[in-house]
């Protein structure tokens, strides 16, 4: 048994997985690729990005995104139609990150919290603006597992 990283210790339950040889190679590669140092962590991992994916599923849920985009900053008004949308939103923004790349472009992160349906509508309406050359969303949500 272990402790988790929870006030109350976690026990940690060991089970057999069956695998076919070449999923099995799969899993090992990737351990070592990701500099795992067990095929347990690794699966930890993926286990809690599908609870992630799970939560994101429930629009009644709270849950965070990392929105990135990249930018002309030249293009006139945008940066002023991307202030807008984040303060217009029923979403909480609650931090951006603005960096200059070059004379032209821009990247920001903006962190925003509420539930997946807000998230996906606000990233669309940047993402869409012209101007925006990249937009990503990062899912993110919290696990206690």
């Amino acid at each position: 048994m272990s402790k988790g990283s929870g006030p109350v210790a976690d026990q940690t339950i060991r089970f057999t997985v069956s695998l076919p040889e070449e999923l099995l190679a799969a899993l090992d590669r990737r351990v070592q690729t990701r500099g795992y140092e067990s095929r347990s962590g690794l699966v930890r991992d993926l286990i809690r990005e599908k609870l992630v994916e799970d939560r994101w599923q429930d629009e009644g849920k709270d849950v965070v995104g990392v929105l990135t985009i990249s930018y002309d900053h030249h293009q006139r008004d945008l940066t002023h139609k991307i202030m807008e949308i984040q303060h217009n939103q029923y979403v909480h923004i609650l931090c951006s990150t603005h960096v200059h790349l070059d004379h032209h472009n821009c990247l920001e992160t903006i962190i925003i919290s509420g539930h997946p349906p807000e998230i996906e509508r606000i990233s669309d309406e940047i993402r869409t603006l012209r101007g925006v050359r990249f937009a990503e969303l990062t899912r993110a949500a919290k696990v206690d597992l």
